[in-house]
């Protein structure tokens, strides 16, 4: 995978550690769907454009900037989003080490939603889903992470499992 939501030395690159690599996929992943939605929308748009022959209007033109300025703003948001993450070096408030080999972030003062949605892509991720629901069981650090929403990702990841 080509990472240009952010520059990055292939040194700086290969310092992340799997925390960081995953926060780095996720939001290269967004940015690539955000790229590829916005050209099948304008691709439409020029053919409705050629279709009703108005191809002299400067409509496809003012499209394509609006869609451009509109893809620059939603991925500056990741990129900013990404750059937070990536300098977070929370600990978990004991002091536990288990959060550094959780997979994902373990950032405290995010939300539970947040904190949810973040151990849920981690896991739905993970192909094979015994395996994932493995993993899950065993996961001390979501259990203390999610709170009361460990029940409700367990059911979801479980729903996933059938």
């Amino acid at each position: 995978m080509i990472f240009d939501i952010i520059t990055l030395t292939d040194d700086e690159l290969a310092a992340l550690s799997n925390i960081q690599m995953q926060l780095l996929r996720t939001a290269q992943k967004r940015k690539n769907e955000l790229q590829h939605k916005m050209e099948a929308e304008l691709a439409m748009f020029k053919k409705i454009v050629y279709t009703d022959k108005m191809n002299a209007s400067s409509l496809l033109q003012q499209k394509q900037e609006a869609l451009q300025a509109e893809f620059e703003y939603q991925v500056e948001i990741i990129r900013e989003q990404l750059n937070y993450s990536l300098d977070l070096n929370e600990p978990y408030p004991d002091g536990d080490a288990d959060t550094e080999l959780a997979g994902y972030i373990v950032d405290y003062t995010l939300p539970y939603t947040d904190r949810y949605n973040i151990v849920r892509e981690y896991y739905l991720a993970i192909e094979d889903p015994a395996e994932r629901m493995n993993l899950y069981q065993r996961d001390d650090v979501a259990r203390r992470y999610l709170g009361s929403y460990y029940t409700t990702l367990y059911n979801v990841l479980y729903t996933y499992s059938q």
